[in-house]
């Protein structure tokens, strides 16, 4: 076990059941996702199965399993970006990463989630990339954002 576990384990000295969605965001915080490891180590120090941390774990949409990519893009599929055409939107961004819902692509480049909800509904569809809104999405503008990223960030990419 690692410094950074031992560090965040010690936060948690009376190993509590309560103590398990706190330590899994410290945990999450410091090594970007909750790997199988991870969960192992938090389920032998809390003394909970691993079944039952990752049942948890998968109840909560803000718990990941795996590295984000350097662009993590969050595509809104509330109410009025499904009327305005977010479905299209999921559609082109699978066809053009060749990812889906909670996928990174295999050059750690882009990372997919899709939320329920951004709040800027007026903008619909929408996407986030890093804390960078693109509203009013066509097919057009997001073919145009997602070169955008690859190229300004000296990424090559096969099957273009």
């Amino acid at each position: 076990m690692d410094s950074k576990l031992t560090s965040i384990f010690a936060r948690f000295p009376n190993k509590q059941r309560d103590d398990l969605i706190p330590m899994l965001h410290e945990i999450q915080d410091k090594y970007g996702f909750l790997s199988e490891d991870l969960i192992v180590e938090a389920g032998k120090y809390l003394n909970i199965s691993v079944n039952k941390i990752y049942g948890v774990a998968t109840f909560y949409d803000n718990f990941r399993f795996g590295p984000r990519g350097k662009f993590h893009i969050r595509l809104c599929h509330g109410t009025a970006c499904h009327v305005a055409g977010s479905s299209n939107i999921l559609s082109e961004i699978e066809k053009q990463l060749k990812i889906s819902n909670g996928e990174t692509d295999k050059y750690g480049l882009f990372s997919l989630e899709i939320v329920s909800c951004i709040g800027a509904c007026g903008l619909a569809p929408l996407i986030e990339i890093n804390d960078e809104y693109h509203a009013n999405l066509t097919l057009d503008s997001l073919k145009n954002i997602l070169n955008h990223y690859r190229e300004n960030h000296n990424t090559i990419y096969e099957d273009q």
